[in-house]
């Protein structure tokens, strides 16, 4: 019988604990993030940087939608006014006043009768049938002009506006010049086209403006002595 020996005991070595060193404790990310961690009232950079541009952004879409109901509004109330949305002005002659004017009573229009052709009594009768019309009736007599074929031209000054659209309403197819009186008197300056005047009945009364000839022959319509 043989006698066993028991087995050695080896002293057991103690673990080392991996966050001490020499006796010291060594500081760990999980330390740093308790110390350090976010919580809240201090946002990282990248985020920061978002948020402010997102914040700028919606500034400036709130600012140009204001302004741009700012404008539209101007432009409706009439404050604002762009050039290239004007509406483009109606071309008009030049000298032939628009009016409207209101058809006068012919016992307020003094009318002067010339005779512009070779027709003899050609004023007296016309100057005959205005007065029979009421048409208080001046001076009658001669007036040649550089235009032919016509019926008439009414001619008058800026105060004789509405005394001359009496007359031009009165007489079918006449024309008017301007000219630098100062006074409310018409000339009638008639010619071979002329025949009689309108039935009183038939007569326009609704407001209107003259009517003028053709800019380029205004000139050659112009009464001359």
């Amino acid at each position: 019988m043989t006698d066993k020996r028991p087995p050695e005991l080896r002293p057991i070595k103690s673990r080392k604990n991996p966050i001490e060193w020499h006796g010291h404790r060594i500081v760990t990310e999980n330390d740093l993030e308790s110390a350090f961690g976010d919580d809240g009232n201090v946002e990282r950079p990248h985020v920061y940087m978002r948020r402010l541009r997102h914040g700028i952004v919606l500034v400036i879409l709130v600012g140009l939608v204001t302004a741009a109901v700012l404008v539209a509004l101007g432009i409706s109330r009439g404050n604002i006014r762009i050039a290239a949305l004007e509406p483009e002005p109606v071309p008009t002659k030049p000298g032939c006043p628009a009016g409207p004017f209101d058809l006068q009573d012919p016992a307020t229009v003094d009318v002067n009768i010339f005779n512009s052709t070779n027709i003899t009594g050609l004023a007296g009768t016309a100057s005959e049938v205005l007065a029979e019309r009421a048409f208080v009736v001046g001076e009658v007599g001669n007036r040649p002009v550089n235009r032919t074929g016509m019926t008439a031209i009414v001619v008058s000054g800026p105060n004789g506006y509405p005394q001359a659209f009496t007359v031009q309403r009165s007489i079918p197819d006449t024309v008017y010049v301007e000219d630098e009186r100062t006074d409310a008197s018409v000339d009638v300056v008639v010619g071979s086209g002329f025949k009689a005047l309108l039935p009183a009945e038939s007569v326009d009364a609704t407001p209107g403006g003259l009517v003028c000839i053709p800019a380029s022959e205004t000139a050659s319509a112009e009464p001359t002595s």
